[in-house]
């Protein structure tokens, strides 16, 4: 499944990569192969193998289709409530059709309103992609840790 990302992430989504070691690196895809991701987090480039992702999940938008629906549904029947609980709009003609003529301008403005306010929701995460568990799949990790004040090694299980 690994191999099929690039059908569900665009380069420059955004993403969550959580590695083997349970760490969280939120950034944007740069390239997707069958073998490995590159990921930039902040401007840092990182490569993360197939073999090291536990899990991939991308950020996921709010369609602005329905805010523009609600919004615009609200405005119509306000703008033409306005004119039509007001008895001088609502006696002739011209009273009805300045009925509607609000409640187009009232569904314009909602539908604004509406698409503006979905466009400030964040959308959620959706896992596109999770390792298989494996049941038998044991890892050890040993990696150098080399500063100015300290070296050694990081050894690390996974079973």
């Amino acid at each position: 499944m690994f191999e099929q990302l690039h059908t569900r992430i665009k380069p420059g989504d955004t993403i969550w990569v959580t590695d083997a070691d349970g760490r969280e690196i939120k950034g944007k895809g740069r390239q997707f192969s069958s073998t490995s991701l590159l990921l930039d987090a902040g401007g840092a480039l990182q490569d993360f193998q197939a073999a090291r992702v536990g899990s991939i999940q991308l950020q996921t938008k709010d369609s602005l289709k329905n805010g523009m629906l609600w919004g615009g549904l609200a405005g119509f029947v306000g703008g033409a409530l306005s004119c039509a609980l007001n008895p001088q709009c609502a006696e002739d003609e011209v009273g009805a059709g300045m009925s509607v003529m609000l409640g187009v301008l009232g569904a314009a403005a909602g539908a604004g309103i509406g698409a503006g306010i979905d466009a400030a929701i964040k959308g959620g995460k959706l896992v596109v992609y999770q390792a298989s568990s494996g049941g038998a799949a044991r890892r050890l990790s040993l990696a150098p840790i080399v500063t100015a004040r300290r070296q050694g090694v990081r050894l690390s299980f996974s079973f």
